[in-house]
């Protein structure tokens, strides 16, 4: 077992389950966990092979074919939940009682060998700029990695609903995650978020998110990239004065700023962005996490407040690629919920399932006027 201790008093433990795969324990600040971890006493199983990512002429995109995600677990009753601690009756992914626990995603969609990209001479510009080129029939190993995060032992709950120590000490694994993950060989883009709801197609009623090592720049940011380019570097800090001066913000504290984009695709649909540029959660200072703690959790409740029962949302922390345009991108929360009505959903239908042209069913300002006051009454 190897012992770091992190900002703001939490404790990071590695540890590994029986097939090699790693996890990790974050300890809460004043955790009274027993620092000793149960092992894993699941019998070894083999892991799946790397799954194969495919081109896609038409757009240069590419998709990663990973058959072993069928075999998920899916929506598995309270007793036998494989994100709670391990019992004698339900050996789960995590053998011992924890505060907040990152493991190794058991049918990933990137990973785990990155053993294509390890050799010597290896050059990450190059490696790009050959996986931009565009071919039919081309075929790539999917390296990366996926990483599970469980926000609390809990079988149900959000973040929303987690304790403030606890929410802390998930931003700190965020930011441990991001810096260790950029770090390996072949991670281009590192992305972490959480499904939340039924509605939105989670497996897993468990409070958790999940983190993905891209083996390229996905093509979000690369657009986002294309708008740099046509705009100038300064596109973060002016969306941020421009919606600062409007009427769409929702929420507000010393470092970060939150609120509806002038331009929504969905009914609701939330952006937050730190007041100075930081290029990912590995360059946030204490400060600025101890404050998103409180501000991402009070920017969920007021989500749940909006009608008498959770509304489903992904949260995506995007994040500026490892090896480029780290001085342009800067890390932005945005949350989106396909929810336009207490018994109503947004569903992708011909324009935007087909042509990416998004139709607003709700205007920006009075989303904004819905969530600020939901969170005021949260």
């Amino acid at each position: 077992m190897v012992v770091t201790q992190l900002s703001h008093g939490i404790t990071k433990r590695v540890h590994h389950l029986s097939d090699g795969r790693e996890l990790i324990y974050f300890d809460d600040a004043g955790s009274t966990l027993d620092p000793d971890r149960a092992p894993d006493l699941r019998p070894v199983t083999p892991r799946p092979p790397v799954a194969t990512m495919r081109q896609d002429a038409l757009t240069g995109e590419w998709i990663s074919i990973a058959a072993a995600r069928q075999n998920r677990v899916m929506l598995p009753p309270k007793h036998l939940d494989p994100l709670a601690p391990s019992t004698p009756e339900n050996l789960t992914e995590v053998p011992s009682l924890y505060d907040v626990a990152v493991f190794e995603n058991k049918s990933p969609s990137f990973g785990p060998d990155l053993a294509e990209v390890t050799g010597a001479g290896y050059d990450d510009q190059a490696a790009l700029a050959e996986l931009g080129s565009v071919g039919l029939g081309r075929t790539r190993p999917s390296v990366g990695r996926c990483e599970v995060v469980c926000f609390s032992p809990s079988t149900e709950g959000s973040f929303a609903t987690l304790p403030p120590g606890r929410a802390r000490t998930v931003v700190e694994a965020w930011a441990d995650r991001t810096a260790a993950l950029s770090e390996l060989p072949g991670v281009e883009q590192v992305f972490p978020f959480e499904n939340r709801g039924e509605a939105i197609g989670v497996t897993l009623h468990h409070p958790h998110g999940q983190i993905y090592a891209y083996p390229y720049i996905t093509p979000k940011t690369q657009r986002l990239i294309s708008s740099i380019e046509k705009y100038g570097p300064g596109l973060f800090a002016d969306i941020l004065a421009f919606e600062q001066a409007g009427d769409r913000v929702v929420l507000a504290g010393e470092h970060f700023t939150a609120f509806v984009p002038f331009a929504a695709r969905w009914p609701l649909e939330i952006h937050l962005l730190p007041h100075r540029h930081v290029p990912d959660f590995a360059g946030l200072s204490g400060d600025e996490r101890d404050e998103l703690a409180v501000l991402y959790q009070r920017i969920l409740r007021g989500v749940d407040a909006i009608y008498d029962t959770p509304t489903p949302y992904i949260a995506a922390w995007h994040q500026a690629p490892v090896h480029a345009h780290r001085d342009d991108i800067r890390l932005m929360l945005q949350i989106t919920s396909p929810r336009r009505a207490v018994d109503k959903m947004k569903f992708l239908a011909g324009s935007e399932a087909a042509m990416g042209a998004f139709i607003g069913d709700v205007p920006p300002e009075a989303s904004a006027a819905l969530i600020r006051e939901a969170i005021e009454r949260a």
